[in-house]
């Protein structure tokens, strides 16, 4: 099973991941993540990134998906994985597309939450303040500024991929303000009709 996750920040994309990890045995890949994993290990790809991320650069679409098709080779991803921040834009998608062709996969389902904008700002002013009670520490980016930043970044940037995996066929919604085992139970609900088709 090898999904997309595709939504604003803070619509629960990260929590329902660990659920389809636990549900499925697939895996979470994160790009961040896979960066510093890859940087880490001195791979020929983390070379790269670790020479573009030094200069204060971007890393390239190209590297980024270089670090996806690494990692899904990785015997853990034999049963699928998850994608969790990526892609984020529509160059990315195709190249991921391409990328997947190579290696003769193909997505599964690409599973969209939709969420009222207004109401997930609450949510990360409450996760925030949630946080800061149990004495854990504060995501930077639980900040409304910044996440108002952040929220308008994925409408330029990212919320073209909606209609982008609708034309192919992959794109399943759920309602990301629903209580988190309901957002579960729709996801699993779309996971089955995939599976049927």
């Amino acid at each position: 099973m090898r999904l997309i996750l595709l939504g604003p920040p803070g619509a629960g994309k990260g929590t329902q991941a660990q659920r389809l990890v636990e549900r499925h045995g697939i895996v979470q890949l994160s790009t961040g993540d896979m960066l510093r994993a890859a940087v880490a290990a001195g791979t020929e790809i983390g070379l790269k990134a670790k020479a573009v991320m030094d200069a204060g650069k971007l890393v390239s679409d190209e590297i980024v998906v270089g670090i996806v098709a690494d990692r899904i080779e990785e015997p853990d991803a034999r049963r699928g994985f998850v994608l969790d921040g990526f892609p984020r834009t529509i160059a990315q998608a195709e190249a991921l597309d391409t990328m997947l062709a190579g290696k003769g996969l193909a997505l599964d389902a690409v599973i969209e939450f939709k969420v009222d904008e207004a109401r997930l700002v609450e949510r990360i002013v409450k996760r925030a303040d949630d946080a800061r009670a149990a004495g854990q520490p504060v995501r930077k980016d639980d900040t409304p500024e910044v996440f108002v930043r952040r929220l308008e970044e994925f409408r330029a940037l990212t919320a073209a991929l909606g209609p982008f995996y609708r034309a192919k066929g992959l794109l399943r919604t759920v309602d990301g303000m629903a209580p988190i085992d309901v957002v579960t139970g729709e996801i699993e609900t779309a996971l089955s009709e995939v599976s049927k088709v």
